[in-house]
């Protein structure tokens, strides 16, 4: 039984890239999974993602780039204000500069270069590298 549609997706792509596979599918989706997904092809940690329509919810097939170490939700969704971004990049990201945070805010997902320069928070929802 699936209880993180975030973290179930973000574990498939994982093992997927380790794997060496050029290509991955999600399913269940959601529209959270496809902001995550935009963020992560901005980043070019993905190369492109298309939903395809399954008459059940349809489902994602994202192509790899082979560019992800690691990455995963956060838990529980710790409220970070823009001051205090760089504690929390120390904690979930190995170097400075060295991948992202994902964060959910008032202006939508955004990575936490782009919250640092709106001077906005959010809550900490995932993190890649």
């Amino acid at each position: 039984m699936q209880q993180d549609l975030l973290n179930d997706a973000l574990v498939t792509l994982r093992h997927a890239d380790r794997d060496g596979r050029p290509h991955a599918e999600i399913a269940p989706t959601s529209k959270l999974i496809a902001e995550v997904l935009r963020l992560f092809r901005e980043h070019r940690y993905i190369e492109e993602f298309t939903f395809v329509p399954t008459g059940r919810g349809g489902k994602y097939d994202v192509t790899l780039s082979r560019r992800i170490n690691a990455c995963g939700v956060i838990k529980p969704r710790i409220s970070v204000s823009h001051e205090s971004l760089e504690r929390y990049e120390s904690r979930y990201l190995p170097a400075q500069d060295f991948g992202i945070l994902v964060l959910s805010t008032n202006r939508g997902l955004l990575s936490h270069q782009q919250a640092r320069e709106m001077k906005v928070g959010g809550r900490l929802l995932a993190y890649v590298y």
